[in-house]
């Protein structure tokens, strides 16, 4: 298998080039998960990057994005394949019209041209290279995990009409996301490498910030990193992504706002926090007005 990246510091390097920050941790897991071929599940908050580092690593090493979202009822019609129920149905009516037999209409309906792939099969069978990402798993049901097992173990798909679908000449990158809202399968989690991503800590918030928002000075990020870094820390129904803070920032910036004081933060709350209760938790705590108040 070709080797996608040289060393750890290669995928660091690299994943900046897609202005994605890594960090000793995320790039060795990526490494890893290049050379021993191995899915990554990668746990942690919503909005930490989690789903932003699939798309990094396929954008570095110019392979293609495959995404399976996964969802509360996902079954195997739409994770791996299904058949092209009406084609078939076509299929027949002309087959029986020319009067073939049922064995020769079967083994016709049960070929490739009536496959429907679906992301599993489609990125496995990719003769060019792959990131499959697999973005929530823990929304699925239990069940449904033994679908991703096969896969995952040996890059290959069994099909009872057709057999066993093996993996072409490059193995995908995996990456499973999970925000933790029920524990996974240990028969899963035996088949990954793990990741845990959290919040960045102040100086890499603030760092994130000026790739993501260039024409932002230094100052003004590090005002923006110790805000949310200070509202994170409140008890809230769901603390500001890093997508949210770079939203923040970019609102900053077209406001023309140098430096953040109450009323600013007060006047923008609401990019940051999406619920009303975290908006006025957060009002009460940092002790800024509102904006109806402070006009």
């Amino acid at each position: 298998m070709a080797e996608r990246f040289t060393s750890v510091d290669d995928v660091t390097a690299r994943l900046r080039t897609a202005s994605y920050l890594s960090n000793p941790t995320i790039s060795g897991v990526t490494f890893l998960a290049d050379r021993l071929e191995k899915p990554v599940l990668i746990e942690g908050p919503a909005g930490v990057g989690k789903t932003e580092l699939a798309k990094a690593i396929a954008e570095v090493t110019g392979s293609r994005l495959i995404r399976l979202q996964c969802y509360e009822g996902l079954d195997e019609a739409k994770a791996l394949y299904e058949w092209n129920y009406k084609k078939q149905l076509l299929r027949i009516q002309i087959d029986k019209a020319e009067g073939a037999d049922w064995a020769e209409v079967e083994s016709d309906i049960f070929s490739e041209p009536f496959l429907l792939t679906r992301p599993l099969l489609e990125a496995i069978r990719s003769e060019e290279p792959v990131v499959l990402l697999i973005d929530e798993v823990d929304r699925v049901e239990i069940e449904t995990e033994a679908l991703l097992l096969e896969v995952l173990s040996d890059f290959q798909v069994s099909i009872p009409e057709l057999g066993t679908i093996k993996g072409g000449a490059t193995h995908p990158i995996v990456l499973l996301t999970s925000n933790n809202t029920r524990e996974l399968s240990e028969a899963l989690k035996r088949r990954c490498l793990y990741l845990h991503i959290d919040y960045p800590d102040l100086e890499r918030e603030k760092d994130i910030v000026r790739v993501r928002v260039p024409e932002i000075d230094e100052q003004l990020a590090e005002q923006i990193a110790r805000v949310v870094r200070s509202i994170r820390s409140l008890d809230l129904k769901k603390a500001p992504s890093i997508s949210e803070t770079i939203d923040w920032a970019r609102t900053l910036i077209y406001l023309g706002k140098s430096e953040i004081d109450p009323e600013v933060i007060g006047d923008t709350l609401h990019v940051l926090l999406k619920y009303q209760g975290d908006i006025a938790k957060a009002r009460r705590e940092l002790s800024v007005p509102s904006a109806a108040s402070a006009s």
